[in-house]
């Protein structure tokens, strides 16, 4: 079958999938939720197809990436994270500072958290794009935000919140050492490649 040639009008023309859910089994129910879901998926030959997929549901998100157009700096993050640990890395992720909503608006979401986190007290907020991040297994969709900081905008020393077990460093770097860092594979967390890369794209720093 030969490929087909999108026109940009066929881009943005959502095709809406054909879905009968079969069952719906909760498998664990304690952090987060994860579900097994037993379905029938309509193809595009119009043959319809069981399938089964395990989903897990932790609620949407939003990150930003804190930029300094004088220094040529953004701010970013140093935790551990477990799950990276496991899968044979030192668990120590370089990022920018994100959170689950838990109900709030993603701009307000963002701010509280890029202050818990870093310190800064973050001012006007820009939206740059929504990305679902593992859309094969998990519903997340997260929200990308940047903004603008100066250095007297630190009115503390962050590092999130000790009783849910954050221990995060603050790190100042230059933006070229950060595009730099991805190269090397030393920052390799998807949602601050994809928001250095956002700088980089549109000319910011």
């Amino acid at each position: 079958m030969p490929v087909k040639h999108a026109e940009t009008g066929s881009l943005t023309a959502h095709r809406q999938a054909e879905v009968r859910i079969v069952e719906s089994k909760t498998l664990s129910d304690d952090w987060y939720v994860l579900k097994k879901y037993t379905f029938d998926f309509r193809r595009r030959d119009g043959e319809w197809q069981r399938q089964s997929r395990e989903v897990y549901d932790r609620g949407n998100g939003a990150t930003l990436l804190l930029y300094n157009r004088e220094k040529q700096s953004v701010i970013l993050t140093r935790q551990f994270r477990f799950p990276l640990y496991v899968n044979h890395h030192s668990g120590f992720l370089l990022e920018a500072p994100a959170g689950l909503l838990d109900n709030l608006d993603p701009e307000e979401c963002i701010r509280a958290e890029a202050e818990e986190e870093t310190g800064y007290q973050v001012g006007q907020v820009q939206k740059v794009f929504e990305a679902f991040m593992s859309p094969g297994s998990v519903t997340e969709k997260l929200y990308f935000f940047i903004a603008e900081y100066q250095p007297d905008d630190r009115f503390s020393d962050g590092g999130g919140v000790k009783e849910e077990g954050e221990d995060i460093e603050v790190l100042e770097v230059h933006f070229q050492t950060a595009l730099q860092a991805i190269r090397d594979g030393d920052i390799v967390d998807a949602k601050t490649i994809m928001l250095l890369h956002y700088l980089a794209l549109n000319g910011i720093l």
